[in-house]
């Protein structure tokens, strides 16, 4: 087990990183270093504020103990009495190393087309190595967004034009989502935060883009349920009122798949809380007039802008 003194103290990072790094937003990590004083940023001429990854690791072991049933007095009463012994607290565990270890070799596009020769030869392993080598090298998000995804959108083009089976898409799709559901298993749930539903509309299969909304989500400090493609409406109404969900949000990529979607607010409106619906995918990016038609909340057409959305509605 690692101790948080082991992580380096030195000032580095601003409000924006340690929120994305803990899932505690800032206007809350405002209020607990005003209110608590337990944070020890550094500060530049400008008297702006940069936090250390020691710091960050500390909002963690907070919010990690908010999440045991402590409030937030008594959570940073029982830190601050561990350090007036001498003693640092254990480290949670991290998904990805804390920050990159290595320089990368290659440009994110590079690293996705080697990704790419992976999965078109069938070869999980290299695809295994690939991935390894590349989480002690870069960020999550430039996984996702600069690998990921353009792997994906390839991958997709080449079965279009011919040029490789259906089975092959299905193989690299397959593997993706094996190290989104992982990600997304191994960040901690933060059961007082707020909950948010994600998946697929009816007869909609195509889950990773809901998929990586999920782990970026849960990463933020949302709860997030992932269900997955294909979710009857009248089952998934129900469902929200049975886990008291805050927000409902649901990917479509055809008409068809959109379609059930325009009368589920009425049907959440109905419930004691009230969820809201958000909604994306391809059809709405491209249908102007289907996005001012369905009552619910347009979350944006990438994923950045669908969190941020996020952020605005459930502050």
């Amino acid at each position: 087990m690692v101790s948080i003194a082991e992580y380096s103290p030195e000032g580095k990072y601003t409000i924006k990183v340690v929120s994305e790094r803990s899932g505690v937003r800032p206007v809350t990590l405002r209020a607990w270093e005003r209110r608590y004083d337990f944070l020890e940023p550094g500060r530049l001429d400008n008297n702006y504020r940069l936090y250390s990854e020691r710091d960050i690791q500390v909002v963690r072991w907070i919010t990690h103990r908010l999440d045991d049933g402590l409030s937030i007095s008594a959570a940073v009463r029982e830190y601050k009495g561990l350090r007036a012994k001498g003693i640092w607290p254990v480290a949670l565990p991290t998904v990805l190393a804390p920050e990159p270890t290595e320089t990368p070799q290659y440009s994110p596009a590079r690293y996705a087309e080697l990704l790419y020769e992976a999965f078109t030869s069938h070869n999980e392993t290299h695809a295994r190595e690939i991935l390894d080598s590349v989480q002690s090298m870069v960020d999550l998000n430039t996984i996702l967004f600069k690998i990921f995804q353009p792997c994906l959108y390839e991958i997709g083009e080449a079965w279009y034009r011919g040029e490789i089976r259906i089975a092959t898409e299905h193989f690299a799709s397959s593997f993706i989502r094996g190290v989104l559901m992982n990600l997304l298993q191994a960040f901690p749930i933060y059961s007082t935060a707020p909950t948010l539903l994600i998946g697929c509309a009816p007869e909609e299969f195509h889950e990773i883009a809901p998929l990586m909304l999920s782990v970026l989500l849960r990463r933020e400090g949302y709860q997030v349920e992932f269900l997955g493609p294909d979710l009857p409406v009248d089952d998934l109404v129900l469902y929200a009122e049975d886990t008291a969900a805050d927000m409902v949000i649901l990917s479509a990529g055809f008409e068809h798949t959109a379609r059930p979607l325009f009368k589920m607010q009425a049907q959440l409106e109905k419930l004691p809380k009230k969820p809201r619906l958000g909604f994306g995918g391809r059809y709405f990016n491209e249908n102007d007039a289907a996005r001012e038609q369905l009552d619910g909340i347009f979350l944006g057409q990438s994923l950045d802008k669908a969190i941020q959305r996020v952020h605005d509605l459930m502050d």
